[in-house]
């Protein structure tokens, strides 16, 4: 986007939201003024940064405060410019969302190393109390990583590192995936770099032979949905580059990828997202244990839609995601999507959201409240919350998110303390098993209890992996 202006910007909010066209224009000259003679390592002007990083926002109809925060976001880190000016040139929450993006000055510290962990907690944790923090962060890393070229190779894959780690999680959690998955792909070229092309260049060479296929697919399935008079759309997508890579790694055949090649297809109705699952299923054969209903049981994200794997043309695999506008608005950019659905009211919605449906959150409050150390606090989030997962369900089908490890005493402390603290042991898949079992993805999980057990032993905090279980039985046990 090197021939970004200003008025493309302006031109793209008016798309959404004219009323807040002229503050952006302010916080734009105002970001102009205060980053004049400021260069970036490409040489361009350090402008075109905060620029790129307010219109990745306006691609997401973000408000007008946060348009304004993506402007201003470096300001005080590298100008003179403070929070009270921020605060009086415009308003406090555009103020806090800049104070909330800006690093923590290394004044305050005696090693890199211990300002690196704080300001990794302060990311992390914004969330809690605005996500829209994490949203200009996640905008800013993306920009940082579309100009990687211009770092040292030692940058290059130190922050693609990074990005895998904190940055690509996040996007996970709050449903950004399409802000996720071009951040893997883009971390994957600087780690990889021949892995990357090799893979690159097996997926045009796909993309290309099979073309004929879904085109075929897409032509009948839209016959069908005209003929029933079903509003829709339906757009090709190929698995991106990491995803790929990922399976790959895993030991499938590039063959074998039964996601690799899909068919999204939007409607306008839960019914009618069943009605075309139906329609999809009398066309062409499923592969019945790759279906997956994540409308009535939505991702730990709250991502939705309907998946099916079925034989197309030339007995291709091609996996069909069937689901309302408002769900493929949710499934590409997350929570971010209420600024266009809820308008006005999005970001109260956005952490009611947060706070009432998604796990991690209740999680990271927790570990948030129990560590006081900037480094322990980083290094049992990403061991709890950034690292893999396992989803298991209760015995009315719930799921349940749980680190990778977790046992069925974690299992138990995050269903309620009680449960936890009167179990006696736990059937998995119809099995008894001890308290410490160690639970895998798609286990079916219920806890046996009784009022007169002993309680939780001092033995079962070498057992769990959650630090609501670790609270939970140090508080019983009064450690």
């Amino acid at each position: 986007m090197n021939n970004l202006s200003i008025d493309g910007l302006l031109l793209k909010v008016a798309e959404y939201d004219a009323s807040g066209v002229s503050m952006v224009k302010k916080a734009y000259s105002c970001a102009f003024d205060l980053h004049k003679g400021q260069k970036r390592q490409s040489g361009e002007d350090y402008i075109i940064h905060p620029l790129s990083v307010a219109y990745i926002l306006a691609e997401m109809h973000a408000d007008r405060d946060t348009v304004c925060a993506g402007l201003l976001h470096d300001t005080l880190e590298d100008t003179s410019y403070t929070k009270e000016d921020v605060a009086s040139d415009f308003n406090k929450d555009v103020a806090n969302l800049v104070d909330g993006v800006t690093k923590i000055s290394k004044m305050n510290f005696s090693s890199k190393q211990d300002q690196n962990y704080a300001n990794t907690r302060k990311i992390i944790t914004s969330i809690t109390e605005d996500v829209r923090i994490v949203i200009i962060k996640l905008a800013d890393r993306l920009h940082n990583m579309r100009t990687l070229q211009y770092k040292s190779e030692f940058k290059q894959k130190e922050n693609a590192m990074e990005t895998m780690d904190i940055f690509v999680p996040l996007a996970y959690y709050i449903g950004a995936y399409r802000i996720k998955s071009e951040l893997e792909d883009l971390s994957l070229q600087y780690l990889y770099p021949d892995i990357y092309r090799r893979i690159e260049d097996k997926k045009l060479r796909i993309e290309d032979d099979s073309r004929y296929c879904l085109e075929c697919m897409l032509y009948n399935i839209e016959s069908i949905l005209k003929d029933r008079d079903i509003p829709y759309e339906i757009k090709i997508r190929t698995k991106n580059i990491y995803g790929i890579y990922k399976r790959l790694k895993q030991g499938h055949k590039l063959n074998d990828i039964h996601d690799l090649l899909s068919l999204k297809v939007m409607v306008d109705s839960i019914m009618n997202c069943y009605q075309t699952l139906g329609i999809v299923h009398s066309k062409y054969h499923p592969i019945n244990d790759k279906f997956k209903d994540y409308i009535f049981n939505p991702k730990t994200n709250m991502y939705r839609s309907l998946h099916t794997t079925v034989f197309g043309e030339d007995d291709r695999l091609v996996q069909m995601q069937i689901r309302t506008f408002d769900m493929d608005k949710i499934a590409s950019f997350g929570l971010t999507a209420y600024w266009d659905i809820n308008k006005g009211d999005a970001r109260g919605v956005m952490q009611k959201e947060l706070k009432e449906k998604y796990q991690f959150f209740e999680s990271l409050v927790e570990i948030n409240s129990v560590f006081a150390d900037n480094q322990e606090f980083v290094n049992q989030v990403k061991s709890e919350i950034l690292s893999n997962k396992i989803y298991v369900y209760t015995t009315r089908g719930d799921i349940i998110e749980l680190p990778v490890g977790a046992t069925a005493i974690d299992f138990a402390y995050k269903i309620h303390p009680d449960i936890g603290n009167t179990m006696i042991y736990a059937i998995v898949n119809d099995k008894v098993v001890k308290a410490d079992y160690i639970l895998h993805n798609k286990d079916r999980v219920k806890i046996v209890t009784d009022v007169l057990s002993f309680g939780p032993r001092r033995e079962w905090l070498g057992k769990v992996k959650t630090t609501r279980a670790r609270s939970m039985i140090r508080d019983f046990c009064n450690i």
